[in-house]
C-alpha cells in the first residue's frame, strides 16, 4: 500500500518557476547567447580572490558575530560616509546579509505585520511581492510611468493609507535601466514626511549609474534615512553573484528589528567572504570605476543595435538594456523572447514578467554584463533583426 502523501496548502499558491530560470534553461537548449538573466559571464578581480584565500588560510572558518564581521561593518559604515555624508554606526546601524534578496525578506519580516499593506512600484523585482504574501501583508501595486518608467508622486500618495506599513523603492531601476532624480527622492522624502510609511530602498546596483551622474542613495535625505532600510549587494558590485553577500544600513532602532529576524533566518554569512571583502575595500577603486566600466559595455551594446529595428531605451544605471519590439514582430513580449531564443538565438526577458497583471507593452530587457566577445556574438545575431 503506498503511504499516504499529506496535503499541502501552498503559503505561495500563485508564485511558479521564475522567467529567469525559464529563458536561461530555453537559452541553454537552443545554444543561444544568454543576455536574460542577470549575472556577468567574466571574473571578478583576482586581488579579490587573493584576500578570500588569505581569510581561508588565517582560519577564518567559524561563525562570524550574527550582524557580521566588524571590520567589514565599519569598511561598510566609511564608504557610505564617503559616498553620501550619512553616518552610520558599525555595531548598531550596520548588518551584513546573504545577498540582497534575503535582505530584503528580513527587512519585510521584520516590520510588516498581518493586514498591513506595502506599496511596491511596477515593474519590479520578482522577490518583493512574495516577501509581503510570506509576512501575511498586501501588496499594493502602483505603476511607474510606462514609457519613461518614472515615479508617479499622485499615484503613489493615492495609494498611501492608515494600513500602509512601508513602500519599497529600487533605484538604480531593475529591470528598466531608469535612475531616480535628486528631485525624486526629495518628492519621496516630501510625501512620505508626515506619516509613519517606512522605506526599504533598494540600491542594489548604487555603483552602476553612467553618464556622470550620481547615485541619489536614501542615505542622502535625512528624512528618509531616518525611515529607512538600505539594502546593497556585494554580489552586483564585485561580479560574484554567487557568495550571496549584501549589507542593509538602517537607524538604530530598525536595525534592531531587522536583527531580530536575521538570527533566525540566517544567523550569520559566509565568514573567509567577509574578511575577504573587508581587506578588498580598503581600496576605493574597484566600484568607483565600475560606472565607466559598465558604461563602456552598455554604449558598446546599443551602438552595436543602431542598424537594427528594435528601438532601444534610455539605459542610465544597472546592467541592463530595454528594448521596444514593436517594429520588430507583432508577438506578445513572452512569445517573441521564445521566438528570440530559438530563432535568432539570443536570450531576453519579457518586461511583462516584472508586472502584477502581465501588462505587455511590447518592451524586452537585454543584460549587458557579459564579456565583449559575448556581446558581439549577441550582436551579430541581433543586426539581423
Amino acid at each position: 500500500m503506498p503511504e499516504r502523501i499529506p496535503t499541502l496548502h501552498s503559503r505561495l499558491p500563485d508564485v511558479g518557476t521564475t522567467i529567469f530560470t525559464v529563458m536561461s534553461a530555453l537559452a541553454a537548449q537552443c545554444g543561444a547567447v544568454n543576455l536574460g538573466q542577470g549575472f556577468p559571464d567574466f571574473d571578478c578581480d583576482s586581488l579579490l580572490l587573493d584576500a578570500v584565500n588569505d581569510a581561508l588560510r588565517a582560519g577564518h572558518n567559524q561563525y562570524p558575530p550574527m550582524p557580521g564581521v566588524l571590520l567589514l561593518r565599519q569598511a561598510v559604515a566609511a564608504k557610505i560616509e564617503a559616498l553620501h555624508a550619512r553616518a552610520y554606526c558599525p555595531a548598531s546601524e550596520i548588518t551584513i546579509t546573504a545577498g540582497a534578496t534575503q535582505a530584503i525578506l528580513t527587512a519585510i519580516l521584520s516590520i510588516v505585520h498581518l493586514g498591513d499593506e506595502v506599496i511596491v512600484l511596477d515593474p519590479c523585482y520578482d522577490s518583493y511581492v512574495p516577501n509581503i504574501v510570506l509576512a501575511g501583508g498586501t501588496a499594493v501595486r502602483v505603476p511607474l510611468m510606462p514609457g519613461s518608467f518614472r515615479p508617479d508622486f499622485d499615484k503613489i500618495a493615492a495609494a498611501l493609507s492608515p494600513r500602509t506599513r512601508a513602500i519599497i523603492v529600487n533605484s538604480p531601476h531593475n529591470p528598466s535601466g531608469t535612475v531616480w532624480s535628486k528631485a525624486d527622492m526629495l518628492a519621496l522624502q516630501a510625501l512620505l514626511a508626515p506619516t509613519d510609511v517606512l522605506l526599504i530602498s533598494d540600491e542594489v546596483y548604487e555603483h552602476m549609474v553612467f553618464d556622470g551622474q550620481p547615485h541619489h542613495s536614501a542615505a542622502r535625505f535625512a528624512g528618509l534615512a531616518a525611515r529607512a532600510f538600505i539594502v546593497s549587494s556585494f554580489g552586483k558590485t564585485f561580479h560574484v553573484t554567487g557568495w550571496k553577500v549584501g549589507t542593509v544600513a538602517a537607524p538604530a532602532p530598525l536595525t534592531a528589528e531587522f536583527r531580530k529576524v536575521h538570527q533566525f533566518n540566517v544567523f550569520s554569512v559566509n565568514t573567509p567572504m567577509q574578511y575577504g571583502l573587508a581587506q578588498y575595500l580598503a581600496d576605493p577603486a574597484p566600484y568607483l570605476q565600475l560606472p565607466a566600466f559598465y558604461q563602456a559595455k552598455r554604449d558598446l551594446f546599443r551602438q552595436g543595435l543602431e542598424g537594427s529595428r528594435l528601438r532601444l531605451l534610455p539605459s542610465s544605471g544597472t546592467y541592463f538594456q530595454c528594448a521596444d519590439i514593436s517594429a520588430v514582430s507583432d508577438l506578445n513580449e513572452a512569445d517573441f523572447c521564445q521566438w528570440l531564443a530559438r530563432e535568432v538565438g539570443v536570450a531576453a526577458i519579457p518586461l511583462s514578467a516584472f508586472y502584477g497583471d502581465g501588462f505587455d507593452q511590447r518592451v524586452v530587457r537585454f543584460c549587458f554584463a557579459k564579456k565583449d566577445a559575448t556581446l558581439h556574438a549577441a550582436l551579430e545575431r541581433l543586426r539581423a533583426l
